[in-house]
């Protein structure tokens, strides 16, 4: 065991200490906060003077539901009566107004109004401009029938309460799925394990390439090497995932919200609130993504153990890859229908549940004895895999020339 903590502690050490951990890291997350947040930026700081806006309103009816929506979605507005366009026009021509609205006569018929500044509107100011318009337009046709209707729910996209029947039961209920953000957590898992589990791989075949192997087996034996290596990159892939959900905590605690307060138009705290995985779904996150590493990061060891080149590996692991991007093709499918049979066996299934299982638990309300025996089976054929890959790592790793055969490797398998 001894062996086995300073091969984990050599590979860990050995991977965070470089430029490029550091890199790939803080990259992500600084990827993902730029993509979302200097759009946004752009659009605020090309629009302080733009934001005011001045509204004439020829209907009569619709200024008094048109003005405070706007306001609502972060404009300031000024009311102009009918006829002060001239001045409207000067003010913002001179910078003193971003633009002025005029909302004609088929305002409430066809929901157009005119805009007039010194430049357009950018694509979010005039998509919530739009949007204001037809929202208050309607409200006021209901209003002259007497019809009370939440029209801000409406244009929300309505909701849906799920409620799962269950025998003896009068039903549980939840939140419509946030397929966006279940969507994503699978793909993250896709790729977190393809990403460190080829690493295992690469590093085996460095050294076995090199002839470094043969120094280090004449000191530990092969099974402590492998079970080092897989562990030591797990772990550095444990702290890269754990600095990402840091930022991730640090960015929905302090960054989303402010930039929900000042720009309500392009962001909805509630509905990012539902985007957001529960505590159960993280955990799950975690168990899937060991288990799958394990699992993937076995059988990658025992490709870089039986090849001999950078050429030979990339052909040997291509079985591997159909078996990783196989439950990504399903995965749509399986968020569409998520307690299907056809589902359910394929979330058993371990070389598929990582992926699978995340995106059913996502999406519907998965039975625990369900979630329970895919894990029981993913974890069962972590160990059935590493024995099997611990075999063919042991004779492999010290093979040069040819790619073994199928009949070879189980010869392996069986002699070792």
């Amino acid at each position: 065991m001894k062996n086995v903590l300073t091969i984990i502690r050599r590979e860990y050490l050995q991977r965070v200490k470089s430029k490029w951990f550091l890199v790939s890291t803080l990259a992500a997350p600084a990827f993902l906060i730029a993509s979302m947040v200097l759009p946004i930026l752009y659009e605020t700081g090309q629009q302080e003077t733009r934001r005011h806006l001045a509204l004439v309103d020829e209907t009569g009816v619709l200024a008094d539901r048109v003005e405070p929506r706007l306001e609502e979605a972060g404009y300031t507005v000024a009311l102009a009566p009918p006829g002060s366009e001239d001045s409207l026009r000067r003010q913002a021509l001179e910078g003193e107004l971003g633009g002025y609205l005029v909302l004609g006569d088929d305002a409430l018929s066809r929901g157009h109004l005119t805009f007039y500044g010194p430049q357009g509107p950018g694509a979010f100011q005039g998509m919530a401009i739009r949007g204001v318009l037809v929202q208050s337009a309607l409200e006021a046709r209901l209003a002259e029938t007497g019809s009370e209707i939440d029209l801000n729910a409406l244009f929300g996209g309505g909701s849906m309460d799920i409620r799962v029947l269950e025998e003896a039961s009068t039903g549980t209920t939840e939140d419509e799925p946030a397929f966006v953000g279940v969507f994503i957590g699978a793909m993250l898992l896709y790729m977190v394990v393809l990403m460190y589990a080829a690493a295992v791989m690469r590093a085996a075949l460095e050294e076995k390439t090199g002839r470094i192997v043969e120094i280090l087996i004449s000191s530990v034996r092969p099974w402590e090497l492998m079970l080092g290596k897989i562990v030591g990159v797990g772990s550095v892939g444990l702290t890269q995932l754990g600095v990402w959900i840091l930022c991730g905590i640090l960015g929905l605690t302090f960054g989303v919200p402010a930039l929900a307060a000042s720009r309500p138009d392009l962001l909805d705290s509630e509905t990012i609130a539902q985007a957001l995985p529960s505590l159960g779904l993280v955990v799950l996150f975690v168990l899937l993504f060991l288990g799958g590493y394990f699992l993937y990061a076995a059988v990658y060891s025992a490709v870089g153990a039986m090849c001999s080149t950078e050429e030979e590996a990339q052909q040997a692991q291509f079985p591997v890859v159909i078996f990783l991007v196989a439950p990504v093709i399903l995965l749509m499918p399986i968020m569409e229908n998520p307690n299907t049979t056809f589902a359910v066996i394929m979330s058993m299934i371990p070389l598929f549940s990582p992926v699978l299982l995340y995106a059913r638990a996502g999406a519907a309300t998965v039975p625990f004895w369900q979630i329970a025996t895919s894990l029981t089976l993913l974890y069962l054929g972590v160990w059935v895999v590493a024995w099997i890959a611990g075999r063919i790592y042991r004779v492999g790793i010290l093979m040069q020339g040819k790619r073994p055969t199928l009949p070879e490797l189980w010869r392996w398998v069986r002699e070792a």
